[in-house]
């Protein structure tokens, strides 16, 4: 069993230690689970790993195979908002992995003033989810974490709303995140309904194109289950430290979607471990 997740913030710290410390009372207990954290880093990335393997939950409760439990992790180095990382990524997987993986989880976020968060976040996300989806076997997950920030309330216009509200494709949403590129490059996003902040529009694009895809795949005759989930206002870097969730609440949503029952739920927008109102 493989999960793949990208960033290093240490929310994603905390979502990897929650796979492995929650996977061996998981219905995917099947044996042994690697980890394949990714980033573009490799000195961060390694350090990363040396970080969880000397993690003091972890080597508490034996999760990983150096102590005796289940769970190995390795770094593999991606760059989600480089199209050829991303392809390497999956080429490697299926080299190594041609049984399929299990589960994908892409963290992978920034926000920077400018179209580069809108690339990371929604593009470097879009091409992950195409890439990967196709390795995953029938009755995996895969999670795009997204943020409430992306919520379609009173910052979009009415119109924008609908748009959102009504695609059938991920086409659809891309055109969208293309609409609002250009509304930037002209100075006048605000007058035709967009809010100023390319973090917001690029979460609510991964909300969107995630919908998208599991529709299409499920009417495709798939059975991989594809949801996003914001984590919560959690205390992290991104959020200077004020958010009243630990990483390792904020890290337990995705987990759910990743090992938890969930009914066949595909398709949806989740927070506290539940599907919210997008």
């Amino acid at each position: 069993m493989f999960h793949i997740a990208s960033n290093l913030a240490s929310a994603s710290l905390a979502i990897v230690r929650n796979l492995a410390l929650q996977y061996p009372s998981s219905s995917f207990n099947s044996g042994p689970l690697l980890i394949y954290l990714t980033a573009r880093d490799q000195g961060k990335g390694e350090a990363a790993v040396k970080a969880l393997q000397d993690d003091p939950q972890l080597k508490k409760a034996r999760a990983l195979a150096r102590d005796g439990g289940l769970a190995s992790i390795k770094y593999y180095a991606l760059d989600i908002s480089k199209p050829q990382s991303i392809m390497n990524f999956a080429s490697f997987l299926k080299e190594e992995h041609p049984e399929g993986i299990d589960m994908v989880v892409n963290n992978a976020g920034i926000a920077m003033d400018g179209f580069e968060t809108l690339q990371c976040n929604y593009y470097g996300t879009l091409t992950a989810t195409e890439s990967l989806l196709p390795l995953i076997r029938d009755g995996g997950r895969l999670v795009n974490v997204s943020s409430m920030v992306g919520h379609l309330n009173s910052k979009y216009s009415a119109a924008i709303r609908s748009a959102f509200a009504s695609f059938k494709v991920v086409g659809d949403v891309t055109k969208l995140m293309e609409d609002f590129t250009a509304a930037v490059k002209q100075g006048n996003e605000k007058e035709q309904g967009w809010p100023s902040a390319a973090y917001a529009v690029s979460k609510s694009g991964i909300t969107g194109m995630t919908r998208a895809i599991a529709v299409q795949h499920k009417r495709q005759g798939g059975k991989v289950l594809i949801n996003s989930c914001c984590p919560g206002y959690v205390s992290t870097d991104m959020t200077k430290n004020r958010g009243r969730k630990t990483v390792d609440e904020g890290a337990q949503t995705p987990v759910v979607l990743a090992l938890g029952d969930i009914g066949g739920t595909t398709g949806e927008f989740w927070q506290h471990e539940r599907v919210i109102e997008w």
